[in-house]
């Protein structure tokens, strides 16, 4: 990485697990069991992380992908779409990525087949800790995001946190599985800054029963939910439920914000989009609301593309993403024991971004 780079990156993104994805559209529902025929076939360099360094580079703000290994063929694929300001790196141990493949119907109704990815040692897994505490040394927010690749360990992303803390950024994970347990065991002790569980994964982490609610319906559920997740150490939960958007608790409140209409196409990337679009509005120094608000914009324009295409901000919904404040029942305060804990702008109570 070369220092231009460092004195420019804003934020980071570490891909444990990166993919090489293929794409193939149908022309009619999947048929279990039956020979069908493909529209397109594409193929694209992806992976969580680099997923949102797409956006947010494609955005204006330059963002750096670190990824865990050097894959030649990866990086030539990458290097054909990468936006300006997209920085990428690699250690130099050498590895061949997954493949995922992703079956997508007229509907937009989407069916991945993920592989394992390769196995690293404990040196693979220690050269791409190097790489990426180096790349947050410039960073003002770090993005852990995706599955873990075999041979790491479950807490590996709750390791990186202890480490990244201290070099002073700000930390959004975006995991699931054994990998989120872990995280969120570790939050007495290593807090992150924004985590985005959907429905099924936010009911993992709670053991309640939380189901994703309909446009417009009742999210009561999902906001006590992310109070107690929040007040564990985590200082922003944004909780995605789909078409009725998406949730997020503070310490300062709670919203929901409804996105605007879209037909959906592919939900490929709409997680990593709104990670995005919240983590470009809070550096442009926007209250929560409008954070929420960004993230749900930004989700929703990349369910509104074919495949696995990322939005710009010029295929952002010209309609307002509608955003209002939900009551919460009192809660204790976050433990004592957590030992650091950002606190977000504090904003005026808003109706409508």
């Amino acid at each position: 990485m070369d220092e231009t780079t460092q004195s420019t990156t804003r934020v980071v993104t570490f891909t444990p697990n990166p993919s090489i994805d293929r794409t193939v559209t149908l022309d009619e529902p999947l048929q279990r069991g039956g020979v069908q025929r493909a529209l397109t076939a594409t193929e694209q360099a992806a992976g969580k992380g680099v997923n949102v360094a797409w956006v947010v580079a494609s955005s204006g703000v330059p963002a750096h992908a670190v990824l865990p290994f050097r894959d030649d063929a990866y990086l030539a694929l990458l290097g054909e779409t990468s936006p300006v300001g997209m920085a990428v790196s690699t250690p130099a141990v050498a590895r061949h990525s997954r493949t995922n493949t992703t079956l997508t119907e007229p509907d937009g109704t989407t069916t991945k087949v993920n592989e394992p990815g390769p196995r690293l040692s404990d040196g693979d897994l220690a050269a791409a800790e190097a790489e990426l505490l180096d790349a947050a040394r410039s960073a003002e927010w770090v993005v852990l995001s995706g599955s873990l690749p075999p041979g790491a360990p479950a807490d590996w992303y709750a390791r990186l946190i202890r480490r990244v803390r201290a070099v002073g950024c700000r930390i959004a994970v975006d995991t699931s599985d054994d990998s989120l347990d872990a995280v969120v065991a570790a939050l007495a002790d290593a807090p992150i800054d924004l985590l985005k569980p959907n429905a099924d994964e936010l009911a993992q982490l709670t053991g309640l029963a939380l189901a994703e609610p309909e446009p417009g319906g009742d999210v009561s559920d999902i906001v006590a939910a992310a109070a107690a997740l929040q007040a564990r150490g985590v200082a922003n939960v944004v909780v995605t439920v789909g078409g009725a958007g998406a949730v997020l608790v503070t310490a300062d409140g709670a919203w929901r914000a409804s996105p605007p209409p879209t037909e959906v196409r592919s939900t490929v990337g709409a997680g990593d989009s709104s990670v995005a679009g919240f983590i470009l509005a809070h550096l442009a120094g926007r209250a929560p609301a409008r954070c929420l608000a960004d993230a749900v914009a930004y989700g929703s324009a990349a369910a509104g593309l074919p495949g696995t295409t990322l939005p710009t901000p010029t295929d952002l919904s010209s309609n307002a993403v509608r955003v209002s404040a939900v009551a919460q029942e009192p809660r204790p305060a976050a433990p004592s024991a957590v030992p650091w804990q950002y606190a977000p702008p504090s904003s005026s109570p808003a109706t409508a971004v």
